[in-house]
């Protein structure tokens, strides 16, 4: 594959297209306005040279930057071979962007949906030929996660499955098969930790830290539900769960206000300097 799209530029965006990048593919990364796309590029440069003090390889930021080129609108990807789409996980959002790329690209193009929640069939239904979405969830952050979820919608078929899985492995992840089901297996078990460690700072009965200090200190996890909770995106989380609660109609899914109230204040985590946590900018 000589050319592969990434559309859109936040977080989720962003680690994919460096880790292409990092691996020696060929990137275009679009966005709906210049600004994203100038911090998009920022924000790659910058993980690059952190890499190592993060505990990760030692990367060559000139040279990962030298492979992605950045494009205002989708219309950029009309030559791309495959295209991993990242958009917010808002139903509306995704369904404008897939309309537009199934104007947009040809015919025999693969199409990742990038989703912790929305089904891929829905996605598929977008497009004259369905058969080539499929879905990946990538984890946050992207080049730091060798495990992904690989799901296929009913349409999907075998050659853009493995079409994927090639890809996937040039980029040094594992698929892990799983059928198209809303949340999948990660955010099917994730969103309900994560939203009802929510419910108890809410209802007062633990702060953050406590949450977060109990899921580390009893069961090992080297993160807390309310920190990864911060990581991945409070704005995140909550259409997550809306996605999940509209689609099982299940009140086990119910958003906790606590969530909803955060995401209209603007504290989304790390991305904004201030989720459950306070970050330094």
């Amino acid at each position: 594959m000589t050319v592969i799209g990434v559309v859109g530029a936040g977080v989720m965006g962003v680690g994919v297209a460096q880790n292409l990048a990092q691996y020696g593919y060929d990137v275009v990364l679009v966005d709906k306005d210049e600004r994203i796309l100038a911090e998009a590029r920022d924000a790659v440069t910058r993980n690059a040279r952190m890499s190592r003090l993060m505990g990760g390889p030692a990367l060559d930021a000139d040279a990962i930057m030298a492979r992605i080129t950045t494009e205002v609108g989708v219309k950029a990807l009309a030559d791309a071979e495959l295209v991993i789409e990242n958009v917010t996980e808002n139903w509306d959002i995704k369904r404008e962007v897939h309309q537009e790329l199934d104007a947009v690209l040809s015919p025999d193009a693969v199409v990742i949906v990038n989703t912790s929640a929305i089904p891929i069939t829905k996605v598929g239904s977008l497009y004259g030929r369905p058969e080539r979405v499929v879905g990946v969830h990538f984890m946050n952050p992207v080049p730091a996660k060798p495990v992904v979820e690989l799901i296929p919608g009913f349409h999907t078929s075998a050659e853009t499955v493995e079409r994927t899985r090639a890809l996937l492995t040039g980029m040094g992840k594992k698929g892990v098969d799983v059928k198209d089901s809303s949340g999948f297996v990660s955010n099917r078990v994730l969103m309900l930790t994560v939203n009802e460690a929510a419910f108890l700072v809410y209802e007062g009965v633990a702060t953050a830290e406590s949450v977060d200090e109990v899921f580390r200190g009893c069961f090992g996890h080297p993160m807390g539900p309310l920190e990864t909770a911060d990581l991945i995106g409070v704005d995140t989380i909550l259409y997550s769960v809306e996605v999940l609660y509209e689609h099982y109609a299940d009140s086990k899914y119910r958003p906790c206000p606590l969530l909803k109230q955060m995401t209209d204040a603007g504290l989304h985590g790390r991305k904004t300097g201030r989720g459950f946590y306070t970050y330094a900018s």
